[in-house]
């Protein structure tokens, strides 16, 4: 049994928005040590900002896992470095076009309003590639950073749909 096998991760690169997420949380604990401190009713409170920065502080560290086997790939979100979704998971009969980002290749459809679906790094020096797929009924535009293995198995499987220029 020869199966065609690949798998991928980028980590998400933190946006200003999740640095100062991350910042009101750390000020949240500080907030809280002192309201355990303060007394009574405080205390409680201070526990229970406490208790959710902790709980909503992993959720902000997000990494994207790519699975490609024989045809069909899983899109994994992992949070916390522990919780592992599956966010979509498309078989290659229904993907139209497979490209990098600035190809020609996919210049017809950029005139086209397409569902995003961002599973890239968002790194300035990453080369995420696109894939146009029919998803329940509407097309998507998948964006994601495949390693160099996982390209040429998905070239392997599906010539015709894959264009590396």
């Amino acid at each position: 049994m020869n199966q065609l096998y690949a798998e991928a991760g980028v980590k998400r690169k933190d946006t200003a928005a999740s640095m100062a997420l991350k910042a009101l949380m750390l000020i949240g604990v500080l907030l809280g040590l002192f309201l355990i401190l303060f007394g009574q009713l405080f205390g409680y409170l201070g526990v229970v900002i406490i208790v959710l920065v902790f709980f909503f502080f992993p959720k902000l560290s997000v990494e994207y896992e790519y699975v490609f086997v024989d045809g069909q790939i899983d899109f994994d979100r992992i949070t916390g470095n522990s919780k592992r979704k599956t966010m979509l998971r498309i078989d290659f009969d229904q993907v139209e076009i497979m490209a990098p980002i600035n190809s020609a290749a996919l210049d017809s459809y950029n005139h086209i309003q397409l569902e995003k679906k961002d599973f890239s790094s968002r790194s300035k020096d990453s080369k995420p590639y696109v894939i146009i797929a029919s998803v329940e009924n509407s097309k998507v535009k998948i964006l994601f950073e495949p390693s160099e293995k996982m390209v040429n198995m998905i070239k392997q499987k599906s010539p015709r749909k894959i264009t590396t220029y």
